[in-house]
């Protein structure tokens, strides 16, 4: 007897009979083949496993039971794979169907295996069971668990559509029909469509698959889309018109992919209807996936691509066309001509007319022929204000649609539409403005079209400016596009540059043929340019304009365009390198057949160069070498100015002005002028010239001469005093003319008699009041008349400081010119009035000094003689004595440094950056210690100047000078200081001091060596007899 089967051989064929009887279970209804067909052999295989034969589990031999024990596990796994057929949604199915029929058939396989050794145990009195067994096992092995073509396309599908790429409406089409005839249902069956995804989406719930995810959400905007109506008609809009004259159209007019109507239907080999393009589409999404092209209504695989025209369908569908066409452009005259506006009416036509020229463009024609363009044009023209932006824009949209037929694009400019999309490129909406510049874009296809864009005003600014408008990169590339095809045209050339791009122009002027550059040259020559437009034109043409010069029919468009850039002060340096000067001075001085206008303008741009200092000075201006400063070209100049033209002779005025005015070519200049025979005398008369512009020159010329040369100039401008006084007082008088006057006058040494006669006490003291005026007025930035103004004021006043007699004195007095000047040492920040005011204060000081000295007589117990007191004037009856002028100078005294407070300001100046003020400061300083006469005055003086810390200045000064006349004049105060006693022993141990006195010694002229050997000597008299002192001293410690 057998001994019993183990537990485990009971719990397996009990875990099969499970296992089969879930299987069979008649509840379910298996929807693919491959679930059915292993069902069908778990009901075989539940037959055989019946027989009485395994009734009883424990008898059966062990190789049975090892079969037994192998079944129930592949069973239960196939179990496993088939509840997933039949509980989960046919698309989660269809996803996973390549796996599941690849585990169906490895459980199929192994279960097959386990039968044949049962098969092989069976003993031959059971031949009928061991034959189904055997052919249980057969059929099971042999058995392909497959996936049709058509679940293999889908399922590779839906595979690309979860890598989430972007699918055409046509293709999503083929998508939805091949997943239809996958699930077993019609693709217009949308509710069953939408059941499907949304039990593919439960079954999703706990998953965690991007990828799963990623194709529901590509199932569900796909379904959004194919639940969308298609649009019948192309025309369905609700315009007033018969609806009965409108034809809808059959259902084999929609292509059934795009659910349109179709443009160009083509047939497949399956005799189904498509769009081209659609189909198309379809054809390069197959292939992309690697699978064959299918029709997609049909499903069946195509072995050609060939795509034939539906001839007669298309010629159907354009007759529809052609009647709805006609009845929307008839509704679109009726509502563009009532009188009264109504914006949604508007609008619906708009997006009608846009609809037909777009998809019908065939169709145009009728748009145009019926006045729709026009009306549109007058549109806007009329109503812009009133409609809105929005509905601007999508006129221009729709014009811009239009535009593409070229008679249409002719009527519109007819119209005048350039002028209105230039008004809209300021629209409020960027639509409006975008629409606008590509409409302008369309419309300039041909030089005629771009010609009139450009010579529309303001075109070129505003395309100018949204072309640089960075922050909408798009409008700016069309607004950009538009530019660059005007540039082709020779008209807009000009009106290009006029809004700053000169590129155009200028690379004609550079490439262009003879008769071209004279044309740009004159451009540039009457144009109104920017300063940086100046500069850009200069650095890239100069030379190119310089060459022209040499043809008779470019001379005067080239110079006029020089003339033009030469206005610019940056533009000199850039103009004398590209060799302009020889050109123009040849014209002006040396051409005898150019003509007076050649001659002005030369002349004029000549003016521009040398009114900036720069490379001019050195440039040869001819064949020779000789530079603007030789003395032939200044003889030339001065030659020309008698026998030139009004205009021109301002220019030479100019010109000379320029010269003088340059801290390179001045000295050179000014010297030729003097040398030459006549040359102030060519000057003189323009001075009383009726041209404004010839009079300010002339006296601009004068100023610096007479600053150069006044006292040799003096007999040439004798007469001239007058004018110069009149002049000053002149309203009527410019500015310049004025302070160049005062200048003048100041710059010439007059007479005490000329003082008195021709200035007189009345003009101190307007020229006081102007003064202070002028200064009150500059109290911010100063112009360089005004500065100018201030310098020859303060000029004038010198003049009243340099006589004794009691009528000037008085005069000084009474207009306090002491005063006057000691506030321009720290008023000004001009050195040249600080070196004049301190020159002032050195006069008066002086004048003061000669009037105490005059005085011999003893000194009163109550003070100064008789005319010191005159000349202080008295404010109380017992004034104490002046410790400089020993005598009792009051606090209105406008002839002593230290009661009007000027020691210390003038202190001041010696710490002033200019030498020259630091030179008039120390001397009206030295008027101080000038008298060594009296040694008790002497020291009380020199006592003073400690008190004020002016001695240490002095000395500080000193020692951080090198050799020339301030250290002279500095050396000259210290020798006087040094000579009394308490200054002395101070200074006599400051080793600075005394390095920098050897230094003078060494390498100082004659009077400095003079005064620092003075001054050694003095020190170390003062050192030994401190040092003797000091020994003496030592045994009393």
């Amino acid at each position: 007897m057998a001994s019993p089967a183990p537990p485990m051989a009971a719990e397996a064929a009990e875990s099969i009979h499970r296992s089969l009887a879930e299987l069979t279970s008649s509840s379910y209804s298996d929807s693919f083949d491959n679930p059915r067909r292993f069902t069908a052999f778990a009901s075989r295989l539940q037959l055989l496993l019946n027989h009485h034969y395994f009734i009883d589990s424990d008898s059966l031999p062990p190789a049975l039971q090892t079969a037994l024990k192998g079944i129930a596990p592949d069973l239960s796994k196939a179990v496993e794979t088939v509840s997933v057929y039949r509980e989960r949604s046919k698309i989660f199915v269809l996803i996973h169907c390549k796996s599941l029929a690849s585990s169906l058939q490895q459980h199929s396989s192994a279960i097959a295996s386990w039968l044949a050794l049962i098969e092989s145990s069976l003993s031959d009195n059971l031949s009928d069971l061991r034959k189904k067994t055997s052919d249980l096992s057969r059929d099971m092995k042999q058995s392909h668990f497959t996936v049709t073509e058509n679940e293999q396309r889908v399922q590779q599908t839906l595979q690309k559509e979860g890598e989430g790429r972007e699918t055409s409406k046509a293709v999503q089409s083929a998508i939805i029909m091949d997943l239809a005839r996958c699930l077993g249902i019609s693709s217009d069956n949308y509710g069953e469509l939408v059941n499907q995804v949304k039990l593919f989406k439960t079954d999703l719930t706990n998953s965690n698959s991007v990828s799963l995810r990623q194709i529901l959400v590509s199932l569900e905007k796909i379904l959004d889309n194919w639940s969308i109506v298609p649009r019948m008609s192309t025309f369905d809009v609700d315009l007033d018109f018969e609806e009965e004259a409108q034809i809808l159209p059959f259902k084999n007019f929609l292509c059934p992919l795009t659910k349109e109507v179709m443009k160009e239907p083509v047939v497949l080999e399956t005799s189904q209807t498509y769009e081209r393009t659609a189909i198309k589409y379809w054809f390069e999404r197959c292939v992309d996936d690697g699978r064959d092209p299918t029709c997609p209504v049909t499903g069946q695989v195509l072995k050609s691509l060939e795509l034939k025209p539906n001839i007669g369908l298309k010629g159907t569908i354009e007759e529809w066309v052609n009647r709805n066409v006609e009845i929307q452009v008839k509704s679109a005259v009726e509502q563009l001509s009532k009188e009264s506006v109504e914006a949604e009416g508007v609008e619906r036509v708009l997006d009608v007319v846009y609809r037909i020229s777009e998809e019908h463009p065939s169709n145009r024609f009728r748009v145009r022929n019926a006045g729709v363009v026009v009306m549109i044009v007058k549109l806007l023209r009329d109503c812009s204000k009133s409609i809105g932006t929005v509905l601007r824009g999508k006129a221009l949209v729709t014009l811009l649609s239009l535009a593409k037929d070229e008679e249409s694009k002719k009527i519109m400019i007819e119209e005048g539409i350039t002028r209105l999309a230039i008004n809209s490129l300021i629209g409020s909406s960027e639509k409006e403005r975008e629409y606008a510049v590509k409409l302008l874009l369309e419309l300039s296809s041909d030089e005629a079209c771009y010609s009139r864009i450009a010579s529309e005003k303001g075109a070129i600014v505003l395309l100018s400016s949204m072309a640089g408008n960075l922050e909408h990169p798009s409008l700016a590339n069309l607004a950009e596009e538009v530019l660059t095809r005007m540039e082709r045209a020779e008209d807009s050339v000009q009106h290009l540059a006029a809004a700053g791009r000169f590129e155009p122009l200028l690379s004609r002027l550079h490439e262009g043929p003879d008769d071209v550059r004279i044309e740009m040259a004159s451009i540039i020559g009457k144009m109104t340019l920017t300063n940086n437009s100046k500069e850009q034109i200069a650095r890239q043409c100069a030379r190119t304009l310089v060459q022209l010069l040499s043809k008779p029919e470019g001379r005067i468009p080239s110079l006029l365009a020089l003339n033009n850039l030469s206005g610019l002060d940056d533009n000199a340096t850039i103009l004398v390198n590209s060799s302009i000067l020889p050109a123009l001075m040849a014209i002006l001085l040396q051409d005898q057949g150019a003509s007076l206008e050649s001659k002005e303008f030369a002349a004029s741009i000549i003016a521009n160069i040398v009114s900036n200092p720069g490379h001019w000075e050195l440039a040869a201006v001819d064949k020779k070498g000789n530079s603007m400063q030789s003395e032939s070209i200044v003889f030339s100049l001065l030659g020309l100015l008698i026998v030139a033209s009004l205009q021109c002779q301002a220019f030479i005025l100019r010109i000379l002005y320029g010269m003088v005015s340059s801290p390179q070519a001045a000295e050179s200049v000014i010297l030729h002028i003097k040398n030459h025979g006549d040359g102030i005398k060519t000057i003189i008369p323009f001075l009383e010239c009726p041209e404004v512009e010839h009079r300010i020159y002339a006296f601009k010329l004068t100023r610096i001469l007479t600053e150069r040369f006044g006292h040799d100039l003096a007999q040439e401008l004798k007469d001239k005093l007058p004018l110069f006084k009149d002049k000053l007082l002149d309203n009527e008088a410019t500015e310049s003319e004025k302070s160049d006057a005062a200048c003048i006058l100041a710059n010439l040494p007059l007479s005490e008699d000329e003082v008195k006669t021709i200035l007189g006490a009345s003009f101190v003291k307007w020229t006081v009041m102007t003064l202070k005026k002028q200064q009150h007025s500059s109290s911010g930035r100063t112009t360089r008349p005004a500065s100018s103004m201030e310098e020859g004021l303060l000029g004038l006043l010198l003049h009243f400081t340099k006589s004794l007699d009691q009528e000037t004195i008085s005069m000084v007095k009474e207009n306090q010119l002491m005063t006057i000047f000691c506030k321009q040492l720290s008023f000004s920040a001009k050195p040249r009035l600080k070196q004049l005011a301190a020159v002032g204060l050195k006069n008066l000081s002086e004048a003061g000094r000669s009037l105490a000295a005059a005085d011999t007589e003893p000194p009163p117990p109550k003070g100064l003689c008789s005319s010191l007191v005159f000349m202080c004037g008295r404010d109380s009856p017992e004034p104490s004595n002046c410790p400089i002028h020993n005598a009792p100078c009051e606090n209105t005294c406008q002839l002593c440094l230290l009661k009007s407070n000027c020691i210390r300001p003038l202190a001041d100046l010696l710490q002033d950056e200019d030498t020259n003020v630091q030179i008039a400061a120390i001397e009206a300083l030295s008027t101080l210690v000038s008298d060594t006469s009296n040694g008790y005055n002497y020291k009380r003086a020199v006592d003073e100047l400690e008190k004020q810390n002016v001695i240490a200045a002095v000395i500080a000064l000193f020692t951080k000078l090198r050799p020339g006349m301030l250290q002279e004049r500095a050396l000259w105060m210290i020798e006087r200081v040094l000579r009394v006693d308490g200054p002395a022993q101070k200074y006599s141990l400051n080793q600075e001091l005394v390095r920098s006195l050897v230094e003078a010694f060494k390498h100082g002229n004659a009077n400095a060596k003079r005064h620092a050997q003075d001054v050694l000597a003095n020190l170390e008299l003062i050192s030994r007899a401190s040092g003797k002192t000091s020994s003496h001293s030592r045994p009393r410690r």
